[in-house]
């Protein structure tokens, strides 16, 4: 539920950024009971995708699992893209520009 929470507020920030003239070019959407899948491109370069899953359906252990990407373009302009799995063990990123921690 964290994850969900963390996700729409990132979408929702997302959208509020100021646009000018970005228009939608591939938008696709299943949502069902216990998994779903997105994903979307505009014109500006930037697009999303995500799977997740419902794990353990009734238990205690009861679980979502995402995997997914976004990528866009900064004012800089460079192109930045994060790949990610959100699961029980939190919100795991992996881009060339993410620092990486020290193995242990």
């Amino acid at each position: 539920m964290k994850f969900l929470i963390v996700f729409v507020a990132l979408f929702a920030l997302a959208l509020a950024a100021p646009v000018d003239d970005v228009t939608i070019l591939r938008s696709e959407s299943d949502v069902g009971p216990e998994s779903f899948k997105y994903a979307f491109e505009t014109s500006d370069g930037s697009a999303a995708d995500a799977v997740g899953q419902l794990n353990n359906v009734g238990t205690e252990q009861e679980a979502i699992s995402v995997k997914g990407s976004y990528r866009f373009i900064a004012d800089d302009g460079v192109t930045y893209e994060v790949t990610y799995i959100a699961d029980e063990n939190g919100f795991q990123p992996q881009g060339a520009h993410l620092p990486v921690a020290p193995e242990a």
